[in-house]
């Protein structure tokens, strides 16, 4: 059993080398995370915060010119990558939707909906994810928006809970 998991959290796979967990960690804000969409070919993109809105599902924002947007929108079968601080190293994989509802203060984004049908557990017994990607800000403007459609899509989030 890797580091760090609980029997209540872990669902045993005994075929898979990385089993796949009954619900979602809580993973820090400012996770980036890699979105992969098909074409058929498989495209990734890196998403910046996704936000945990339930123990199956994740919400995030996509600008709305995105080419993984118009993919998820014609194949909805994605899988987002998250390598995040306190050791969440995990691929979450399910259906992608588009929300209806305008991000508020955001006309270029989109909120995207991920309907998690499996959560497989990547973390190791000899390395565990620190601190998950860095970036820095060179755009404040930019920082002071992405916050703003995050707070919005938790602010949604604990609505539908």
């Amino acid at each position: 059993m890797a580091a760090g998991a609980s029997p209540a959290q872990r669902q045993h796979h005994s075929t898979d080398d990385h089993p796949a967990l009954n619900v979602l960690p809580v993973w820090p804000e400012e996770t980036i995370a890699v979105l992969v969409t098909t074409d058929p070919a498989p495209h990734a993109i890196p998403v910046s915060w996704p936000v945990r809105a339930g123990d199956r599902r994740i919400l995030l924002s996509l600008k709305s010119d995105r080419g993984s947007l118009a993919r998820l929108r014609e194949r909805p079968d994605v899988a987002l990558l998250i390598l995040g601080g306190g050791n969440v190293a995990l691929c979450a994989r399910g259906k992608a939707w588009v929300l209806p509802e305008d991000l508020p203060g955001a006309p270029d984004y989109v909120a995207v909906g991920i309907d998690v049908e499996v959560i497989d557990d990547h973390r190791q017994s000899a390395f565990e994810v620190a601190d998950g990607i860095q970036r820095r800000v060179l755009d404040s403007s930019e920082l002071s928006a992405l916050k703003g459609r995050v707070t919005t899509l938790r602010a949604w989030a604990e609505k539908d809970n």
